[in-house]
């Protein structure tokens, strides 16, 4: 189970970057380093999980490819504001995102609506073609609405 869903879920990254012209635009992934991600799927957290997903898409990603990592959870537990863009969007960063997910701390909250709006606009969305895409467990825990964005 535990590999279909790690199957399912970097189909479903590569997918979402590839739809949305990944190769044309500049993409930041964020990941969701809330307490949340300890829990476990068939006793494996579900932070390997993503762990594990995000180095299997970034395996395939062209090395000229400009990609950022920000993440939110990883420094101060139960804070909302703790969201940090850790790799700019830049060529060759695959190995430096991997490096940064391997060694991050899960601990705090899930301020998914304020990660979303930093990263697209740390893209300059209304200006150029920008790609978000997040890897998470679950809902807001900070009151926003990532759907009203």
């Amino acid at each position: 189970m535990a590999g279909l869903i790690r199957s399912v879920a970097a189909a479903a990254l590569l997918l979402s970057m590839t739809s949305f012209g990944f190769a044309a635009n500049k993409v930041i992934i964020i990941l969701d380093a809330s307490g949340s991600m300890w829990a476990q799927i068939d006793g494996k957290p579900k932070l390997e999980i993503a762990r594990e997903s995000l180095r299997t898409v970034l395996q395939s990603v062209p090395a000229d490819d400009e990609i950022g990592f920000m993440a939110y959870g990883h420094r101060t537990k139960g804070s909302c504001e703790d969201i940090e863009l850790i790799v700019p969007p830049q060529a060759g960063s695959a190995s430096a995102i991997s490096a940064a997910a391997d060694s991050m701390k899960f601990l705090g909250k899930t301020p998914l609506t304020a990660a979303v709006k930093q990263a697209a606009e740390a893209l300059r969305y209304t200006e150029d073609k920008a790609t978000v895409v997040l890897i998470t467990d679950g809902l807001e825990t900070c009151g926003g609405d990532p759907c009203a964005l």
